[in-house]
């Protein structure tokens, strides 16, 4: 057992993906210099750093209804959402359907329409909306946005450039007559940030980031206006939260079958660093991996021969054979009895693979916590409010980002932090912003 873990260390190194060749200082660094180059100017940085001209610290009306709606990776929910005199947030009428755009492409108006025919039960509850969208957006002050691309593999082309809530207030007027809705974009960090905000009622925390790990990757964080130069006229010792779009990082150091699989990819050369982590991707990029390893001999069984003719495998398919690699799963039906060296290979790849996913994260929520400076009371740490089937289902991953975040910010920085899970994190805060606002 000890030689096959030498030969699936040796095989991932040459292709420079084993998480032992993952330098946590210098890509930190690398991390904090584009966030601060992202903050300078538009384009200067592969981290869009986007202002959301959101500040915090607001309070929350009480028992006023909303409208709350959350686009994500695989799912649109929606539901009516007020906070009971205590500040808790009370969900109701809660829908989920297919993301518009996940199975098929779609035209601009088929896509707003899809999304205006979920809103039909809702419009007599509120004139306001909190839509957390969870694409790159261009915030405008108005609290619209502007999509900037479509990711997690949505195919909706038309759509990118337009104006969200200004596309969904005509599709609305179209099927209603009615007048516009007050529409408030933000990305579903934001909303999980906000959402662990309005959660922290009795513990003080330094400051707050949403992380979402899921069918995507991506953080947001609050950053003083000073510092966002892209910006002018801000209010001046005034803050506020900031959409990262971490998953765009370009500069994370990529193996040759990282290369290999975003050729491969809807969008190669976009959102790499998302491909090395979110679950939208580790299945497929963990399928270019055993296949390399077929080729390479690595894998000596018959194993290969399945391995060849399959064209997809998902992230909860890998997840399925970590958690029981003698079950009933797909990966171990590849394996055909007595071939169980091969079966040690491939756990010990795939292990070997989310503990650098884990890594990744842990560098990114690292450098974040760095660049704000927060957090170096360990009675007031950053609150990193969590959100994602990935990070809490994935074996090892969760456990490897807190790893990697003790030694490398606490241990070394004397920075500290905490994870919360706030339940319907996008639907809280998206309600918060729905409320807040205007």
């Amino acid at each position: 057992m000890k030689e096959d873990k030498q030969r699936v260390v040796q095989f991932l190194t040459n292709y420079g993906m084993d998480y032992t060749q993952v330098d946590m200082e210098s890509c930190s660094r690398l991390y904090i210099q584009e966030m601060t180059e992202g903050l300078t100017a538009p384009g200067k940085s592969s981290l869009e750093m986007i202002p959301t001209f959101l500040e915090t610290f607001k309070e929350l009306p009480k028992n006023k209804r909303v409208i709350a709606m959350d686009a994500g990776g695989t799912n649109f929910r929606i539901a009516s959402v007020h906070f009971d005199d205590s500040g808790k947030p009370v969900i109701e009428n809660f829908n989920s359907y297919t993301m518009p755009g996940l199975e098929r492409e779609l035209k601009a108006e088929e896509f707003f329409q899809q999304l205006g025919d979920a809103l039909d039960d809702y419009l007599a509850v509120s004139e306001r909306i909190g839509f957390c969208f969870s694409y790159p957006l261009e915030m405008l002050r108005n609290h619209d946005g502007r999509l900037i691309r479509f990711t997690k593999e949505i195919r909706a082309k038309e759509v990118e450039g337009l104006f969200i809530g200004k596309e969904l207030n005509a599709a609305l007027s179209r099927k209603t007559n009615s007048r516009d809705k007050q529409i408030v974009l933000l990305n579903d960090t934001v909303a999980s940030l906000l959402a662990g905000m309005s959660a922290a009622k009795e513990k003080k925390y330094d400051s707050y980031i949403g992380f979402i790990l899921g069918t995507g990757m991506n953080c947001s964080y609050i950053e003083a206006n000073e510092c966002i130069l892209k910006e002018p006229d801000l209010s001046p010792g005034a803050s506020q939260i900031i959409n990262i779009e971490s998953g765009g990082f370009g500069k994370a150091p990529r193996g040759t079958l990282d290369l290999l699989f975003d050729e491969h990819t809807d969008y190669p050369g976009k959102y790499t660093y998302e491909k090395m982590i979110s679950g939208g991707y580790l299945g497929q990029m963990i399928l270019t991996v055993l296949k390399q390893a077929c080729r390479d001999g690595l894998l000596e069984g018959t194993f290969g021969d399945y391995i060849s003719r399959c064209s997809t495998l998902s992230t909860q398919e890998v997840n399925e054979f970590l958690l029981s690699p003698t079950g009933n799963n797909t990966i171990s039906r590849w394996i055909p009895v007595g071939e169980e060296q091969d079966r040690a290979i491939i756990y010990m790849l795939l292990m070997r693979l989310i503990e650098r996913a884990g890594k990744f994260a842990a560098i990114t929520l690292s450098s974040i916590i760095r660049k704000t400076g927060k957090g170096r009371n360990p009675c007031y740490p950053v609150c990193i409010t969590a959100e994602g089937t990935t990070f809490y289902r994935m074996k090892y991953l969760k456990q490897a980002i807190q790893f990697y975040m003790k030694q490398f910010l606490v241990d070394s920085t004397g920075m500290y932090f905490e994870f919360v899970n706030v339940e319907n994190a996008p639907l809280v805060g998206a309600a918060i912003a729905g409320l807040l606002t205007g």
